[in-house]
């Protein structure tokens, strides 16, 4: 299987400073190349575009990611994105009416400081395209995957939850 991931960045890459005192979203894919060291029956093309918290990301870097999605020649892709505004990116890429199966996941806690969650959620996005599924939006965080306008964040409870 081949699967493309786009990595924008988000709390998922998040590193610190010890130089600033603050976390950073750094233009590299160390957090990344973790988990797909394990993964060895998966051809892996990685595309870095943005590199932001999800909160600073503006309409340009959400436009530039659909570019990239577009540009690429494979239907199976996942989509590395900040928890507080994936709903948004998830959107437009459902107006654009882009005809693949793109997965949104994301940690809400650094990889650097916690390994299992963005692990979890990660492998339950590779797992999802393993299957056969239809092309769509869909987001993959907290044991589901789901299609991206059912999956909503909960501030006070720090978690995705399903909307019905």
């Amino acid at each position: 299987m081949k699967v493309t991931i786009i990595n924008t960045g988000g709390t998922f890459n998040k590193r610190y400073n010890p130089i600033k005192g603050q976390l950073e979203v750094p233009a590299d894919n160390i957090a990344l190349d973790k988990i797909v060291a394990s993964c060895h029956n998966v051809d892996f093309e990685i595309v870095n575009v943005v590199s932001k918290d999800s909160l600073d990301m503006t309409d340009e870097d959400r436009k530039e990611i659909c570019d990239a999605i577009k540009n690429t020649q494979n239907d199976n892709i996942i989509i590395i994105h900040g928890t507080d505004t994936v709903h948004l990116t998830s959107a437009l890429i459902k107006e654009e009416k882009i005809a693949k199966k793109i997965v949104f996941t994301g940690a809400m806690v650094p990889m650097s400081i916690d390994t299992i969650e963005a692990t979890m959620n990660f492998s339950q996005a590779l797992g999802f395209l393993s299957a056969e599924v239809n092309n769509g939006t869909y987001i993959s965080m907290h044991g589901v995957v789901v299609d991206s306008s059912k999956l909503v964040k909960n501030r006070e409870l720090g978690q995705f939850l399903i909307q019905n």
